[in-house]
């Protein structure tokens, strides 16, 4: 599913060129569950925006299902994003004047799905993270916990091949993050590929394998 080779990337600051990633080569298969775990400044993020076609290499090819994406323009990279690629951030990402349902919904909006099918897809996706009942709420009338429930049916409404969580329990406390943590093995037996970014190693090791960042480059490691 996702085929790094030798992926390079590097960011001017000022006067001082920056390589954020460092010749990188992974591969992480269809229906795997993948954690990647480093500090801040290790590249993950930037590793995160590669893998999720928010940013590409500035050399190394990117390959997704086996397709070349790395000469995508902007508008077919964010073909790619909607048809393959499901968020789940830290922040929610949620509109605050939109309630749960109005917010699984979007996606479906933006790809031209009719009101019929909209109204299915953003039920059966609140109904696969416990949210139904709280359909009609606004994302103020609901726990940080539910905050991120609601991010991950919008994740799920689209049915992407790919869910990209980037630190999704970053915000939540223990209890809360395990309730989520069950929710992405829930959804990895199900069939779905994930792939977890985060800086905490209890929760990286939960995943059944782990990738290192740390200077810009990936090592496989055992937590």
């Amino acid at each position: 599913m996702i085929d790094l080779q030798d992926i390079s990337k590097v960011y001017q600051v000022g006067e001082e060129r920056v390589r954020a990633l460092n010749h990188v080569t992974m591969h992480i298969y269809p229906k795997e569950f993948v954690s990647i775990i480093g500090p801040s400044g290790s590249g993950k993020s930037t590793l995160m925006n590669i893998i999720g076609c928010l940013d590409t290499a500035d050399a190394g090819i990117y390959r997704l299902d086996g397709i070349p994406i790395g000469d995508y323009s902007e508008n077919q990279l964010a073909k790619v994003r909607n048809q393959k690629i499901g968020f789940i951030f830290q922040n929610f990402n949620l509109i605050s004047k939109l309630s749960a349902e109005e917010n699984v919904e979007l996606p479906l909006i933006y790809r031209g799905v009719r009101a019929s099918e909209r109204t299915r897809r953003v039920r059966e996706a609140l109904e696969r993270v416990g949210l139904a009942k709280r359909a009609k709420h606004l994302p103020t009338e609901l726990s940080g916990g539910q905050q991120q429930r609601v991010a991950i049916a919008r994740a799920l409404v689209t049915e992407p091949s790919l869910l990209l969580a980037d630190e999704p329990t970053g915000n939540l406390d223990s209890r809360t993050s395990k309730e989520i943590m069950d929710i992405l093995h829930e959804l990895h037996e199900q069939g779905n590929t994930v792939v977890l970014i985060t800086h905490d190693n209890d929760i990286a090791r939960q995943a059944p394998r782990s990738l290192h960042i740390l200077d810009g480059k990936v090592t496989e490691v055992r937590l």
